[in-house]
């Protein structure tokens, strides 16, 4: 569209002022055509903007209704609340928190806080100075001979392929000025994920990256890939929360060339990976893969990927972890409302267990088991804002994984075509001439900012409930709607007759 608009765009040009010039009049059509030609080469080569750049003129029109005109946005479109699978507010918060500005707001509250939904921080009368540390969890059992220092906060699995090389660069970038890691999805190591950031190796049922001939699991391959010092730590996919049960997908409209030989498959055609893996059949299969990976990895932490689904395969792990004596270093616990860039509308909907039960599940079945100490608990599903964080710790989690929210700081407008290779900001897309508006340079400073300030407000908030550490957080922390119902039965039992209270009767 760029370079389509600078060709074009001076054609049209030329033949408006050649035309004005014959006819000597209409002179003010060239001279606004020329004005206007100016701020779309003005937007086709600057940095900020990848919708400018990418649209020079046309995409001043969304920028208009969502920035320029907030009345319009206001009265007409989408209101600050509206807006899915992320309100307005939400992404407006990460947009700022991403450019690192004022994440302040006006005129208080804009959410229906009055009703059984409601969800908030019992704050202190004590409130303490928020820490400027910014938390970090150490990942690895007494079977991990590499432990690692992780941050609270990382990116989420996201593969070559679904995101575009600038990116997955821009991502990897800010990983490592942000010293958080950067999870490389189910599509393998690719040389946009090596800027010298942490990466969490994902291994899916495609075992891309690791896979022979025959698309089986591969250790050889492995062992060469996984001494990549950059690799801190594999995840084996086992299932994915937006679409549990159902392999990874990979358009063929995105399945360029290069990203096939990445994946040692066939360019063009869409790709969808086994849903379930061929290395193991049960769970005692699944721990023994833990431990091989362990062995050829040097001792790297290692741990799998979850969807929370019959609950009595899970019990089944923790039972064989007891058997065996293999403890997985992490879990990590996807809710269904995980986000992906394409998936049947049914799974999406309407399969799997949401986060924060699972989460209470999988805390409660690791400590029946005795084994809670031995490993960590990741949560991952829609985790974007300080208080999303907050609540997963509170429900068991020791960190949190987030990939849309990375997205957002990348440019992501939630424009909802990741799966059409049409992504008009270059995140979502193999589209060369979309990619190309995304600069690498200001999107990693915008992922390294995001992370910061998203995790600096985590420690505001701890503050602010008057606790010193995140090992205070549990879920006597947070108060929900309902319980002011309660607390109208008890202190208004009868609105004509006594009122009950701590301190007896009045």
């Amino acid at each position: 569209m760029r370079e389509k608009f600078i060709r074009w765009g001076l054609v049209l040009l030329v033949v408006t002022w050649v035309i004005s010039i014959l006819i000597k009049t209409h002179y003010w059509i060239p001279i606004l055509l020329s004005c206007i030609y100016i701020l779309g080469l003005y937007n086709s080569f600057q940095t900020k903007h990848a919708i400018l750049r990418n649209f020079p003129v046309l995409g001043y029109f969304r920028y208009f209704f969502e920035e320029i005109s907030p009345e319009m946005q206001q009265y007409f479109i989408e209101r600050e609340t509206d807006g899915k699978p992320f309100p307005r507010n939400e992404r407006s918060a990460a947009y700022r928190r991403a450019k690192n500005i004022s994440d302040t707001v006006p005129f208080g509250t804009q959410l229906e806080i009055n009703n059984r939904k409601y969800e908030g921080i019992k704050h202190s009368i004590y409130a303490k100075s928020p820490s400027e540390e910014l938390p970090t969890v150490l990942v690895g059992g007494d079977q991990c001979t590499q432990k690692y220092k992780a941050s609270l906060f990382n990116i989420s699995a996201m593969s070559f392929g679904s995101l575009s090389d600038r990116a997955q660069m821009a991502l990897n970038r800010g990983a490592k000025k942000g010293g958080f890691y950067h999870n490389t999805g189910e599509g393998g190591i690719s040389p946009y994920h090596l800027e010298g950031g942490d990466l969490c190796w994902q291994i899916g049922t495609g075992y891309f990256g690791c896979r022979d001939d025959h698309g089986r699991f591969s250790p050889e391959i492995f062992k060469k890939n996984v001494s990549i010092p950059a690799v801190k730590m594999i995840e084996i996919k086992i299932s994915q929360g937006a679409k549990p049960g159902h392999g990874g997908v990979l358009p063929g409209s995105k399945n360029t060339p290069e990203i096939a030989a990445i994946r040692h498959v066939q360019p063009g055609m869409t790709i969808i990976s086994p849903p379930s893996h061929s290395a193991f059949s049960d769970a005692a299969g699944l721990l023994r893969f833990v431990q091989e990976l362990r062995e050829l990895s040097g001792g790297k932490p290692v741990g799998f990927k979850l969807c929370i689904g019959d609950t009595k395969e899970f019990e089944d792990i923790c039972a064989q972890m007891n058997v065996l004596k293999i403890y997985p270093d992490f879990i990590t616990v996807d809710g269904a409302e995980g986000g992906t860039g394409a998936a049947p509308p049914e799974f999406s909907d309407g399969v799997g267990m949401p986060l924060e039960p699972s989460l209470i599940f999988v805390n409660r079945t690791l400590t029946n088991f005795n084994v809670r100490d031995k490993l960590k608990v990741i949560a991952s599903g829609k985790v974007l804002t300080s208080l999303d964080i907050l609540r997963a710790i509170a429900m068991g989690a020791d960190m949190c994984n987030n990939a849309r929210g990375f997205m957002f700081a990348l440019g992501c407008i939630q424009a909802l075509r990741c799966n059409t290779n049409t992504c008009p900001t270059g995140v979502a897309t193999q589209d060369k001439m979309l990619i190309k508006g995304l600069d690498v340079t200001d999107k990693s400073e915008r992922v390294y900012h995001f992370h910061k300030n998203t995790l600096r407000t985590c420690n505001e908030l701890i503050g602010a409930a008057g606790k010193s550490s995140y090992s205070e957080v549990d879920a006597n922390m947070f108060m929900r709607g309902d319980e002011f119902e309660h607390l109208a039965d008890y202190y208004f039992p009868d609105i004509l007759g006594n009122v009950k209270t701590p301190a007896g009767k009045y």
